[in-house]
């Protein structure tokens, strides 16, 4: 027996002269007789076929290993080695040998057969791209194909890394499905390219609210140098394919497709769909690769498998197509055939037929084609038959019936209402071109329909949608998650004559009337695509909504193609349950269409008469002119007017613009100039706003997704100035960055809105997975401005000053309203805004901007948006009554004037304060002398005069006193018999109460006393001598007596009533 030693230790040359060692013993040692001669030579012949045996055993057969080249060296050399498909197995391997050039590669057809080192011709039932490599199978994902997933904004300690370890890449048979939710998920593919070459790939990427970047990596995982077009990848249109190509450079490429849901309105995004993917560069294909099921490839060396036909199949690397079974089915490229089911009600459909000679139409109904159905089954329903001839509805406007019961359109320069001939434009009149559609008995030359869905190609060569007669409606389609696909083709805008002048923003505008009936989650899609450059969607409808209209505005001249797309539902279902659901669009028109029809005529602005073309021919009206009713000719609008709407015939058409705005000098907008003034209680407030007319941002944030993405929302605003020119930009960079560089009429419309406040939604970097922030969903908030005032109402707008905290200052808040007409799904009106412009000295002039504590996001709504600025700049310019003026003492004869302002100061700029001023001044003013010499002067003549009056009434009394006296002295009178009161008399005297009298008192007092002292001193002067007559000298002298007692005391009685009188 042979020694069997480990293949790891001893090499084939050892054991082969071990094992001759042994046969030599052998011969030496035996005896050469003849017999033993021939037991050697069987000795000889076994141990030789013993060691081929062990040679087979050991060195493997051919099979189980394979070729490999080496790199390739500086000469572009390389050599081709056996590499065992089990490492260690054998070590009896074919030498290295020369390999082919580094640049060697295959056509196509062929592959690279190693052993041989020639080039071959792939077997019938596959293919092979010579120096590149196509994946178009996913069942399963491909070999050598990684799927990374990640949160773009993880936690701090990375807890929520767990939530995306379910997001992925998904196989779908005919294509790759991305994630949905907000993880990032990357598709990363390794490939080693010996020279230069590409990567292709096709995708549908359907909705901007997930990114989605393509980049390649070297070998050290450096970035490769790529433009944004080549690493963001450009939107498409709901069920629409793009290409999307990238060089390669030679060596290690590493390829990565990633993905980021944003679902910052907690709405599911749409998937990226990838499919087709090649790649371009390798060297050589040392196989072929087989085709996949329900296709094919006939011959040998094909480059391409082809797909069955329908009613036929076929497995993985089949040459030919196997017809379906009886009562089978498959459509063309399906791998299996399926049982031909009953036809039903969604196998047919109706279509109404061209209008006959006699101006009659008729409903058909048609089978689906191609027909999958029986109907000479059980349960199965026949096609219905065909309908009553009716009259054919009306051209639609702009189109007149022919003699066949057509309906073509009027020639240029003539107009039609869709019922009577086409006539010409009366003589200072123009035709309004456009496309007016609202009788539908066929789809108009320039609209298209179309069924597509990804994964079911029998949708392909169905009518998305069907005219039924007063509207035109989705059609059946093939499963409920079909795109049922309406597109209307704008050629481009022509401005009429009399508005050519004109330089506001709209050239043309689409209005259409539609009804969506459903019972599941379907959705309308409503997108424009601007010279075929890439499709966004303008506005979607989820859900029923009833009939209703929508408008858009188009604002550049381009060529424009508008398109609707109605889903039933997203979810794939094997059982249609939504085939009921549809969407209806009764009318659509389309402004100043390049090559538009006319239904009515416009007046238009007619040549001057002192001009050579003198006639009825249209001259377009300079930028803010009108038409004149009386004389058709331009005339300019009024100050501060505007032009509204797209018609200028008639001064009304002139429209004043809103309180504190002005209107640009084209009179085709309003805004404010800075400036601004308020008259209240006779004072007026002029305010210059100035310091704030430059753009203004306003970040707010962050916000937080259901998953914990973190976004801000990122406002531009323009308050006032710049010529009424919308200088607040918004703009996204990632969807559809190519156009940055395009300087076509497509570029604004895609990527940048132009607005006096705009927003946008921003993903801030972080080092989180991007390396700069992204900037998506910019809208428009404010197209138009409407006024400003201290008022908080304004044309239905309300500023709701109650969501800020109430103004302390004495100056009142200036409100600026605006508004964006372009209505939403959530928005018939459209949006408005509200700037609170607030006077705060304490900030500066350049302000700061806030929005209301209770709606963080800016609205409360979604449809009115509250901002509050303040600043120093917002307050009024300073008058005479802001300063007030401070006089010093008089020092050294001079007196010194300040003055300041009022405290608080609420005003800027304005009038300066006055310079500190000096004046001479005396110590004592000579008015404060003659004031105090008068008053002493009047105080020494009331003393004389109290002092004089006091000593006449001393004297007065002196005098009767003494007269009293003298007359006791000539009469005597007898003693009193007493002192009691004779009977019958009563006491007069008056009981005084004593109290103590006050300063005051006591100068009243002295003051009566003066009065009454002269009172009765004149009294007593003038009647003396009377009263002495009438009753003291016949009392005295004709009395006896007792008597005469009785009548000295009535005397003094009356003497002492009378002074007590006095006093």
């Amino acid at each position: 027996h042979p020694i069997v030693l480990p293949n790891h230790i001893v090499g084939v040359e050892i054991f082969h002269r071990l094992l001759w060692t042994k046969i030599f013993v052998i011969l030496e040692r035996a005896q050469l007789t003849r017999l033993n001669t021939h037991v050697v030579s069987i000795c000889v012949f076994i141990s030789v076929c013993v060691c081929v045996c062990v040679c087979v055993c050991v060195c493997f057969l051919q099979t189980d290993y394979y070729y490999q080249y080496t790199e390739c060296d500086s000469m572009g050399s390389r050599w081709r080695v056996t590499i065992p498909h089990s490492p260690g197995s054998c070590s009896d391997l074919p030498p290295p040998t020369k390999g082919t050039d580094c640049s060697f590669s295959c056509p196509a057809g062929k592959f690279l057969e190693m052993s041989t080192q020639q080039c071959t011709s792939c077997a019938a039932g596959s293919y092979s791209l010579g120096s590149g490599l196509r994946f178009d199978q996913w069942d399963a994902v491909p070999a050598g194909f990684t799927s990374l997933a990640s949160l773009l904004d993880p936690g701090p300690n990375g807890e929520d890394l767990q939530a995306c370890n379910s997001s992925s890449w998904t196989p779908q048979g005919v294509y790759l499905e991305s994630n949905r939710d907000e993880c990032t998920v990357s598709l990363v593919y390794a490939v080693h390219l010996e020279k230069l070459g590409s990567v292709s790939f096709t995708y549908q990427y359907p909705d901007n609210n997930i990114f989605f970047e393509f980049y390649v990596q070297n070998e050290q995982c450096q970035e490769m140098a790529q433009t944004d077009d080549q690493k963001w990848i450009k939107v498409t249109s709901n069920g629409e394919w793009d290409t999307h190509t990238v060089s390669l450079k030679s060596g290690t490429n590493i390829l990565y497709w990633r993905t980021t849901g944003i679902l910052v309105g907690g709405k599911m995004v749409k998937p990226v769909l990838l499919k087709n993917i090649q790649i371009e560069g390798v060297a050589y294909t040392s196989e072929c690769f087989p085709c996949r099921p329900g296709w094919f490839s006939p011959t040998p060396g094909s480059s391409s498998c082809q797909p069955c036909p329908s009613n036929t199949f076929s497995s993985k690397g089949a040459s030919s197509c196997t017809p379906c079974p009886q009562h089978h089915y498959s459509h063309e490229g399906w791998a299996e055939c399926k049982v031909r089911p009953p036809c039903s009600e969604n196998d047919f459909f109706q279509i109404h037929t061209a209008c006959d000679s006699e101006g009659k139409t008729q409903v058909l109904y048609r089978w689906v084609e191609p027909k999958i159905c029986v109907e000479n089954v059980t349960g199965a329903v026949e096609l219905p038959a065909t309908g009553q001839r009716e009259p054919c509805p009306p051209c639609n406007p702009g189109y007149y019936n022919s003699n066949d019961s057509t309906c073509l359109p009027c020639p240029r320069g003539t107009h039609s209402d869709g019922t009577n001939a086409c006539a010409k434009c009366l003589a200072g009149t123009e035709p309004v071109l456009g496309y007016e559609y609202k009788w539908w008995n066929v789809l108009p030359s320039n609209m298209k329909t179309s069924c597509f869905n990804v994964g079911n190609s029998k949708c392909d060569d169905m009518n998305g949608w069907e005219a039924a007669g007063d509207h035109v409606r989705s059609g059946a389609g093939s499963s409920d998650n079909d795109y049922l696909i309406l597109s209307l083709h704008v050629p481009g805008f022509k401005v009429p004559a009399s508005l050519s002048g004109m330089t506001g923003g709209e050239f043309g505008r689409i209005t259409f009337v539609f009804e969506t009936i459903c019972s599941g989650d379907c959705e309308l899609y409503f997108m424009m695509d601007v010279n075929r450059k890439s499709t966004t969607v303008v506005e979607s409808w989820e859900g029923s909504k009833g009939k209703q209209s929508y408008s858009h505005s188009m604002t550049r001249n381009a060529s424009v193609a508008y398109t609707w797309a109605f889903q039933r539902t997203n979810r794939a279902l094997d059982v249609r349950r939504y085939v009921s659901d549809m969407v209806k669009l009764y009318s659509i028109s389309v402004t100043n269409v390049l090559d538009g029809v006319a239904s009515a005529c416009r007046v238009c602005a007619l040549v001057p008469e002192n001009s050579r073309r003198a006639g009825s021919s249209c001259v377009p009206c300079p930028a803010g002119f009108y038409i004149d009713r009386d004389t058709n000719r331009c005339l300019e609008c009024p100050p501060n007017t505007h032009l509204a709407g797209r018609h200028t015939y008639g001064q009304d058409t002139c429209v004043a613009c809103g309180p504190g705005s002005i209107s640009n000098k084209e009179h085709s907008r309003c805004y404010s100039d800075c400036s601004f003034s308020h008259t209240e209680n006779n004072r007026t407030l002029t305010f210059d706003l100035s310091p704030m007319n430059d753009v203004a941002s306003l970040i707010i944030g962050p916000s937080f997704t259901s998953k914990g993405t973190k976004y801000l929302h990122l406002f531009n605003i323009s308050l006032c100035g710049h010529e009424g020119k919308r200088a607040a930009v918004c703009t996204d960079n990632v969807t559809d960055v190519s156009s940055k560089d395009d300087q076509s009429d497509a570029a604004p419309f895609v990527n940048s809105v132009d607005s006096f406040i705009c927003q946008s939604t921003i993903i801030p970097a972080d080092g989180r997975g991007f390396r700069m922030a992204i900037s998506s969903q910019s809208i428009s908030l404010a197209d138009t401005f409407v006024g400003a005032t201290v008022d908080t109402v304004l044309n239905g707008m309300n500023a709701k000053p109650d969501l800020f905290p109430e103004n302390s200052k004495d100056v009142p808040d200036i409100n600026f309203f605006y508004r964006s007409l372009q209505a939403t799904a959530s928005c018939d009106q459209g949006r408005s805004s509200v700037i609170t412009v607030r006077c705060n000295p304490e900030k500066s002039e350049r302000g700061e901007l806030s929005v209301p504590s209770s709606c963080p996001a800016g609205t409360c709504d979604g449809c009115t948006f509250h901002f509050l600025w303040e600043s120093a700049g917002a307050c009024p310019r300073c008058t005479k009554d802001d300063y007030h003026r401070i006089e010093g003492a008089c020092k050294g004869g001079a007196q010194e004037t300040l003055y300041v302002w009022n405290e608080p100061k609420l005003c800027t700029k304005g009038e300066a304060l006055p310079a500190r001023s000096s004046a001479a001044c005396e110590a004592i003013a000579l008015w404060l002398k003659v004031g105090v010499g008068g008053g002493a002067f009047v105080a020494a003549l009331l003393v004389s005069l109290t002092c004089y009056f006091w000593k006449k009434n001393k004297r007065l009394e002196y005098k009767y006193s003494r007269l009293v006296m003298s007359a006791n002295k000539e009469c005597e009178l007898p003693a009193a018999d007493s002192c009691a009161l004779a009977e019958g008399e009563e006491a007069d005297d008056d009981v005084v109460y004593a109290q103590k009298p006050t300063l005051l008192g006591k100068l009243r007092a002295i003051a009566n006393k003066v009065s009454a002292l002269t009172f009765f001193y004149i009294f007593i002067k003038r009647n003396m001598f009377t009263i002495y007559i009438r009753d003291i000298l016949p009392s005295l002298f004709c009395t006896t007596g007792g008597k005469w007692r009785r009548v000295i005391y009535l005397y003094l009685k009356s003497i002492k009533s009378i002074k007590t009188l006095v006093l």
